[in-house]
């Protein structure tokens, strides 16, 4: 077989994880299956109220909730039937839900905890949504230590940790990678020594000293890495991790999304390497970031998110929406800066739109799936 995370599910669903463990590509249905709104449906890490099965959130009366991130909602339900119509999933319990999005401090976290039908807990940090705060906080990692989201992932786990005894696994797809490296870095040393494995789904890396600040070579040997060929998120700051590449079935910038993974059998298809050109802009990014003091660096990416907010946009949908508009508002804030500077401004701001369109042609798609399904009410009722 070869297919994405929710053929996988299909193909594999049937055994439970005291008969398979879990694997790589189980860590990516989960940390994927992080994205799901579940404010609201599953207690948090501050109380102490039972646990909600995958099968059980049928029966919510806000159970459409789940779907609202419109970058995924048709993916994301199809990734939610596989699992509850499978053994491995169905009875998955979850808790300790927590979503905290700050404007003030720039702040966007999210983690949910999974129990899984071996008794063994999954920890996933939620990657960045589609708020443009988040994507603030991602690059605030060039100059601040640590970012809010990250002391707020080392607080989660040692709380969570605390609640439940055994050995665990954690993990996140892009920043939620990063989370869960540095959560397992910085978490307390009894806490780190029952951690089963790490996974980073291609989540931002870490500046050269602060894995020799936290201590990384602790958890080295339990942390796997995971890249796209195409990968850019996951190679900012990326100079010390080892990593495996795994193919995708699209391009470019989409190739951050899971879905997109190929699957065989029960791992993932890898290749040899980074894309050539994807390879050498990353180096020149992360370069040409490395170059500057800490100072320099917050003064480049104030600078960067004065630009975007200049497009007077507050999410990456709307970023899409507007581009024309928010082009030419972001193009007059950075008429005035240095060639090197508005370079590498316009290379990130770049990617933001790449990835705008993609979620702005997803929500155009969920649009016109509800605009026909209205239309077929009307004729069937004959109401209108």
């Amino acid at each position: 077989m070869i297919g994405n995370i929710v053929d996988y599910i299909k193909e594999y669903g049937g055994e439970t994880f005291s008969e398979r463990p879990l694997c790589e590509v189980d860590a990516l249905v989960l940390s994927q299956f992080a994205y799901l709104k579940f404010e609201g449906l599953i207690p948090g890490p501050e109380v102490n109220e039972p646990s909600v099965s995958v099968e059980n959130l049928t029966n919510s009366p806000d159970f459409d909730m789940l779907f609202s991130d419109v970058r995924y909602e048709k993916p994301n339900r199809e990734l939610y039937n596989a699992m509850v119509s499978s053994k491995r999933f169905s009875d998955m319990l979850i808790n300790c839900h927590i979503n905290i999005v700050e404007k003030e401090r720039e702040t966007q976290f999210s983690a949910t905890t999974f129990i899984l039908n071996d008794g063994r807990i999954f920890i996933a940090f939620r990657g960045t949504d589609e708020n443009i705060i988040g994507w603030k906080e991602d690059l605030n990692m060039t100059f601040m230590d640590p970012i809010p989201g990250q002391s707020l992932a080392a607080q989660y786990i040692n709380t969570v940790a605390g609640k439940f005894k055994g050995d665990f696994y954690v993990g996140g797809h892009s920043k939620g990678g990063n989370l869960s490296v540095y959560a397992s870095m910085t978490c307390s040393k009894t806490i780190q020594d029952r951690i089963i494995h790490v996974y980073s789904m291609d989540g931002p890396g870490f500046r050269p000293e602060l894995l020799v600040k936290y201590g990384y070579d602790a958890i080295k040997d339990r942390t796997t890495k995971i890249l796209p060929h195409s990968s850019l998120v996951g190679m900012l700051f990326e100079n010390k991790m080892i990593f495996k590449v795994v193919e995708s079935n699209s391009f470019g910038l989409k190739q951050h999304d899971p879905y997109t993974w190929l699957v065989r059998d029960l791992k993932f298809i890898e290749v040899e390497g980074l894309y050539r050109s994807r390879s050498r802009s990353d180096d020149n990014i992360n370069e040409w970031i490395c170059s500057l003091n800490a100072d320099e660096r917050k003064a480049f990416i104030d600078t960067l998110f004065d630009v975007i907010d200049g497009s007077e946009v507050d999410n990456t949908i709307d970023l899409g929406r507007e581009w024309k508009n928010s082009t030419l508002k972001m193009a007059k804030k950075m008429k005035d800066l240095d060639p090197i500077t508005r370079e590498m401004m316009t290379k990130i701001i770049k990617m933001l739109f790449e990835i705008a369109s993609e979620k702005l042609r997803r929500q155009m798609k969920a649009d016109i799936e509800e605009a026909k399904t209205f239309l077929e009410n009307v004729k069937i009722t004959g109401k209108g």
